[in-house]
């Protein structure tokens, strides 16, 4: 699973953040990085104004093998809160799509294709 994390130009001390933000995204997604191709992050400051609230946003897009891309974001106060509300999202909408798919699986009533060995179901 490959994360890339880009940012505005709003947003200081790249280099130490992006490396805080993929052991974020590598933590939470661990248990799907089976279905994961790529991760792309993109850290941004939506309202300039001192004393906004919520102005720090965070957009994370999973590439998952097979399937279209999936993405979310959070805003928050600070990077953070964003960083981390983004990989919940992302992790529960990736266990939501892999759980949809092997459910379609299981109800297929399609004979398997020749050659294939049956599976068991218990």
């Amino acid at each position: 699973m490959q994360i890339q994390v880009n940012s505005d130009h709003h947003i200081e001390g790249l280099e130490a953040l992006a490396a805080h933000v993929r052991g974020v995204a590598e933590s939470e997604l661990s248990r799907l990085s089976d279905h994961i191709t790529r991760v792309e992050i993109h850290l941004s400051e939506v309202s300039s104004q001192e004393g906004s609230q919520h102005d720090k946003r965070c957009m994370m897009e999973a590439r998952l093998e097979g399937r279209q891309p999936v993405a979310v974001s959070d805003h928050a106060a600070t990077l953070d809160q964003a960083v981390n509300g983004a990989a919940a999202k992302l992790s529960r909408l990736i266990e939501s799509a892999v759980g949809r798919r092997h459910d379609q699986q299981m109800r297929r009533t399609d004979p398997p294709p020749a050659g294939s060995k049956p599976t068991e179901q218990s």
